[in-house]
């Protein structure tokens, strides 16, 4: 078997690329904070107000969006930060333009960051959402349709978390440019293996080829449906090829790569990333939409 790059590419983006390329010279090169002093500094911007919930003994703070009307359905947010920036508060705008487009209840989840608090926290945070998800769904919203999902490190958080929950009733996972080897063992974890995120988040962990750390290396049986979506210039785009491979092998992904686009780049204002948006919301319609036949089915 033969693929280019091309070959997961929308032909149809290709009169965009110039776009999509003049933003990027003209936002230039971004990483994140390289130490403990510029992530402070960075984190100093971010503010957040959350609402408290509860499962298996552990609580954790989310954001809900509902939408007008009874709900179709339930989508599960991580944010993204590098598992140790961000609030839940930076997606409000894209999460309630979510809810309103889809008619879909959307939760964003306020995990705790590293260094102050390294792995495990973030997963058992995400985990602990999931939980209490699944036990008050229907009787809080009304509604058993579910799909998880995340940006960047959320995205991650979200394969960690379907992992851990085998018998999970999440229709599918909308992923955005995650990170799944944080081990630097790989060729494409060996790309980010100097970054401080990892030290600030894994560093302590005696075994970073662990799944609920670097989920290219766990079973991968029994996952729902996965979009997976990166830019093409995006450095992790070999580390998303690598789970999308290794997905593809025992299940489903729908795996988008998209030209001239960076990390991060579908929080831009071009036309490039207005589609990813788009095919993103489209995505996660389509799983819910399924799994309504699924149910009609199943129920006499």
């Amino acid at each position: 078997m033969r693929l280019r790059l091309t070959d997961f590419m929308d032909p149809e983006l290709a009169p965009h690329v110039e776009e999509a390329r003049t933003e990027n010279t003209r936002r230039g090169t971004r990483r994140g904070p390289a130490n403990a002093d510029e992530l402070r500094e960075m984190r100093l911007a971010t503010l957040g107000g959350s609402t408290t919930v509860e499962a298996n003994g552990r609580r954790v703070p989310v954001r809900i969006h509902e939408p007008a009307g009874r709900p179709n359905g339930v989508y599960l947010h991580f944010h993204g930060g590098g598992f140790y920036l961000g609030v839940t508060a930076q997606d409000d705008e894209r999460d309630r333009r979510l809810a309103d487009a889809l008619g879909v209840v959307v939760i964003g989840v306020e995990y705790r960051l590293a260094p102050e608090h390294p792995w495990p926290a973030a997963p058992d945070d995400a985990e602990t959402a999931a939980r209490w998800l699944i036990e008050h769904a229907e009787e809080r919203f009304g509604t058993r349709r579910m799909v998880i999902g995340g940006f960047s490190a959320g995205a991650t958080l979200a394969v960690t978390t379907l992992l851990r929950l085998r018998d999970h009733p999440f229709a599918g996972a909308a992923l955005q440019f995650g990170t799944y080897d944080l081990s630097g063992l790989t060729p494409a974890g060996r790309l980010i293996a100097d970054e401080y995120f990892i030290k600030a988040y894994a560093g302590q962990a005696p075994d970073r080829t662990v799944p609920d750390i670097s989920p290219v290396y766990g079973d991968l049986r029994g996952l729902p449906p996965l979009l997976m979506v990166v830019g093409a210039l995006d450095v992790l785009l070999e580390d998303n090829l690598a789970m999308a491979a290794r997905v593809a092998a025992v299940g489903e992904v729908d795996l988008r790569v998209y030209p001239e686009s960076r990390h991060g780049f579908t929080n831009r204002d071009t036309t490039i990333a207005r589609t990813a948006r788009h095919d993103i919301e489209q995505w996660i319609a389509g799983a819910l939409e399924k799994t309504v036949r699924t149910i009609e089915v199943r129920v006499p």
